[in-house]
């Protein structure tokens, strides 16, 4: 699916027959220096990709004129006060966990520089590309281990990559549908035609040509090369690493408590990752660039299943639900937005198109502190009137919780010193 751009996501990741000569590549930065104490072990970005709607969805204005709020109605949360659409009633009841931002403003209304502000923290820049905050995580919290430190459900879209680091730091995409019967995880299995037991066979023969290739040039790119491909062949080759990827081992209730779509099999994966050990999870949904028609294609208008509310809400709310019953939303942060909003009145389509100046963000776990409102907007939802924030501000919130220092400085491949986060600060009233 395109957003109104065209712009396509699936990703370029290839793996080589021997399974490891592009995931190795990924992999290499789970030997990256640990981060600092930290709230968080890991975070998960449900990313609405195409910018969803602040004024059909979790900032409603009754109040306002037909063509400003639209078809939908508010209701009660289980936080007294708080209200949001109708369409997400079980994320009204797990509001006590969650921090509403109501303010999220910027001036990009742009898919692929809104994209960019909103993944990496940083204006874009015509010189230079900056590396997404799940890249930030794996440069810093990568710590070894068979699984990834950084993964895309599906796939990754534009700019959430490693910008001006090393491609180490890139995600790796699953690929596929999730919800398919027949969705495997690529690159996890030999090539095809190469049975399991000659693995070891052709291991032990890269690793004779790994020793004559130290033999000849002993150089630091050599040394690390090779330590790659051992992690890949580990990723592989280890059935706990497989594991996590396999949700079929999820009990069928466990599945349809989540909803058996793209978005609520996405955030089950997403849970056994950061179950495994894995440091940043994106999950991305697209089909939120709502130009037309938006009070059928948000709800389940058609048929149960097709709206884009209900399926949020399954899949959120669940996720939310079972990281706390499994003891793991203390220590995972759960972040949920879109590159921006869309425009206080409904175009001539029944839709709404771009609008960065108000959108919203909701935060949870890893300590926020949930069960509030951040700011607020204007009766036409057109501009925040208390309390904006920034994309940096979301950035510096995020590696607040993840114990990383958002003022660090990294290097660009020139030598070019670059702030983690170049102003804005963590989120005072969440954290």
């Amino acid at each position: 699916m395109l957003r109104c751009d065209g712009v396509d996501r699936r990703t370029f990741l290839k793996v080589g027959a021997l399974g490891g000569i592009s995931l190795s590549t990924l992999l290499r930065a789970q030997a990256a220096a640990p981060g600092t104490v930290a709230q968080a072990k890991a975070c998960i970005l449900i990313w609405l990709d195409g910018g969803p709607s602040h004024l059909d969805t979790f900032d409603l204005k009754p109040e306002a004129p037909g063509e400003v709020r639209g078809d939908f109605k508010p209701i009660e949360t289980a936080v007294s006060g708080i209200r949001i659409c109708e369409h997400l009633p079980r994320i009204a009841r797990e509001m006590r966990e969650i921090g509403l931002i109501r303010s999220l403003t910027h001036e990009l209304g742009d898919h692929s520089a809104g994209s960019h502000y909103l993944l990496t923290g940083h204006r874009p820049s015509p010189v230079l590309e900056f590396p997404s905050m799940g890249s930030i995580a794996s440069l810093e919290l990568g710590r070894g281990g068979a699984l990834p430190p950084y993964v895309a459900i599906p796939d990754a879209v534009r700019y959430a990559g490693p910008g001006y680091l090393a491609g180490i730091h890139a995600p790796f995409a699953v690929g596929g549908d999730p919800s398919r019967p027949e969705f495997r995880v690529r690159d996890l299995a030999p090539a095809a035609g190469v049975a399991a037991e000659r693995v070891p066979l052709r291991q032990r023969l890269l690793q004779e040509v790994n020793e004559l290739a130290r033999a000849v040039d002993r150089t630091e790119g050599v040394n690390a090369r090779n330590a790659d491909l051992a992690r890949a062949a580990a990723l592989t080759t280890s059935p706990n690493a497989r594991g996590a990827f396999d949700i079929s081992q999820e009990p069928a209730g466990v599945r349809e408590r989540y909803g058996r779509g793209r978005l609520g099999t996405g955030c089950l994966l997403a849970r056994r990752l950061v179950e495994g050990g894995t440091p940043f999870v994106t999950v991305v949904d697209v089909g939120w660039d709502t130009h037309q028609q938006i009070s059928r294609a948000l709800p389940d208008s058609l048929f149960p299943g097709s709206g884009k509310l209900p399926s949020l809400d399954r899949a959120y709310s669940t996720l939310l639900a079972d990281l706390r019953e499994r003891g793991l939303l203390a220590s995972t942060l759960v972040v949920m937005m879109g590159e921006f909003g869309r425009t206080p009145k409904l175009n001539a389509l029944a839709g709404r198109d771009h609008w960065p100046r108000a959108a919203f963000a909701l935060l949870a776990g890893a300590g926020i502190r949930g069960g509030q409102v951040v700011g607020a907007t204007d009766p036409h939802g057109e501009s925040p009137a208390d309390r904006p924030v920034t994309p940096e501000d979301i950035a510096c919130t995020v590696f607040d919780r993840l114990g990383i220092d958002p003022r660090r400085e990294l290097h660009t491949r020139d030598g070019r010193p670059i702030k983690l986060v170049d102003g804005g600060q963590a989120i005072r009233e969440l954290v």
